[in-house]
Formats: C-alpha cells, structure tokens, sequence
C-alpha cells in the first residue's frame, strides 16, 4: 500500500511539473523557500510563495533566527497535507546543490566552518512544504542551543499536528518561518 501511494504520490507531481515553467516567486516579509526551477514566466502551479527575498549579501542570524530579508522563506503553494505526509515526501523534493549551499554561507559571511558547526536548513522545512530555494535556506548554527538539532525537533512536532489535523498547513508554515523558537518554547513547556 505504501509503494501504492508514493508511486501516486510521485505520478502526481510528475504530471504537475510536465511542460509546465516554474517560477520561485516569494511574497511578504517572512516565508519559506522551495525547489529551484526555471525563473521564466508568471507564477504557475507549483511556484513557491511565502516572502521576499530582498538581501542577498550582509545577512546575519540573530538569536538563533536567520535574518528575513535574506531568508524570508518560501513554500510550494500546491502542497497539501494529503501530500507532505505521505512517508517518503522530502526524498522527493529534497534538490539543494552544494552551489547552493555555498550561496547560502556566502550571504552569511561565513568563508570558513568545521563539521557539524552549521547545517544549511530550510527555514520551512520540505516535510511542510518547504522549498530549496534560496530564500528558504540558511547556514544555522548548532550552538549555542537551541541550534539545528532542536529545530529538527520543532519540524518533526509541527509535522505531527498537520498530519494529525490538529493544526493547518498554513499555520504550521507561518510559525515556523516567523519564529521556530517560539514553538520550541512552548514544546518544551509543555
């Protein structure tokens, strides 16, 4: 049944993306990114949308938060629960190029890191519909705490409530890209 449904899954975005041009667009101040395909062309089925991308160099991660107009955020406006929890979803979006990350520590002003020190992360992340574009990634730090290895925690529990429908996509969506920490305050609250 699972093969069943990631083969639909699959045959689904497929048909979606065929012959059509995809334009990453963003729109407001804080939103997720998404997948990079062609930039030609009106905004179609597909596109990403969240926020607008306006700095691309100088950017700086306050508090454990990337800076928004550098990582604004964008998402897949067609995603939907019914298909980001789907198990499998992410290996199917998941396309960050190491030119792209690259692009990503260079906005940041990092030139240099160690192992483990940063991961480049979607800011929304893919399992809500998040995209790999730019304007959705961000060289996060694993320290100080909460870094990286808490927001994974943060995803995985707003992922949760979609999926259980305790919470909607597009709330989960704008929590997560206006402050993650936030919701891992009152997770570990809770």
């Amino acid at each position: 049944m699972k093969k069943y449904l990631f083969a639909l899954l699959l045959a689904s975005i497929l048909v979606v993306f065929s012959g059509c041009d995809v334009t990453i667009t963003s729109n407001g101040p804080n939103g997720p990114g998404g997948i990079t395909a062609p930039s030609s062309g009106p905004p179609s089925s597909g596109t990403a949308q969240l926020g607008k991308q306006t700095k691309t160099s100088g950017c700086e991660a306050h508090g454990g938060l990337p800076d928004s107009a550098c990582t604004p955020g964008a998402i897949f406006t067609n995603a939907t629960p019914d298909v980001i929890c789907v198990s499998g979803y992410t290996r199917t979006v998941r396309n960050v190029p190491f030119s792209e990350k690259d692009q990503a520590y260079a906005e940041y002003g990092i030139t240099y890191h160690t192992a483990g020190e940063f991961e480049i992360d979607h800011l929304v992340p893919l399992e809500l519909g998040g995209t790999n574009d730019i304007a959705n990634l961000w060289p996060e730090a694993a320290s100080p705490t909460p870094g990286f290895h808490e927001k994974d925690q943060v995803e995985n529990y707003l992922h949760d409530q979609v999926c259980s429908g305790a919470m909607s996509l597009k709330d989960a969506q704008k929590e997560i890209a206006t402050n993650w920490l936030a919701v891992y305050n009152r997770m570990t609250k809770q």
